[in-house]
């Protein structure tokens, strides 16, 4: 991402389109150096799990785990098993960088993941065949 600090042309290019201000260009870029800034002060650990439960939620819902009604009609398996290996990869890579007391969690999560897809699943794969099972090893 581009900083005004990081910006190799420097202020001059702000003035190169037409209609366009120092005040404009400073309001747009307030919003993203105040994300940027937010986001800087957020530990890489909580960024990491953050993003493995958004795989895990929906890899859920893709299982047919979600509540109410229409969860069946949500449930999708290829998408499911999209989901899972990439979140059994990214756990995987994670894992030595947050430690067990966050690793262990998603561990069970991804563990319980696994187990509803082979539930769900009407052809069930072979051990170790499973969805991110090659990151993981088969799951019973």
């Amino acid at each position: 991402m581009s900083t005004p600090q990081s910006n190799p042309a420097g202020d001059s290019a702000r003035h190169s389109f037409p209609g366009t201000t120092e005040e404009a260009h400073s309001h747009a870029e307030a919003p993203v150096s105040a994300q940027v800034r937010d986001i800087a002060e957020v530990p890489a650990v909580e960024v990491i799990t953050t993003a493995a439960v958004h795989l895990m939620s929906a890899a859920a819902v893709k299982c047919g785990l979600a509540e109410g009604a229409d969860a069946e009609d949500l449930k999708d398996l290829d998408e499911a098993r999209k989901l899972i290996t990439a979140l059994a990869g990214f756990v995987t890579a994670a894992a030595p960088e947050i430690g067990s007391q966050h690793a262990g969690p998603l561990r069970d999560g991804l563990r319980s993941l696994q187990l509803a897809f082979r539930e769900a699943s009407m052809v069930p794969d072979a051990p170790g065949q499973g969805p991110g099972e090659k990151f993981t090893g088969p799951v019973n």
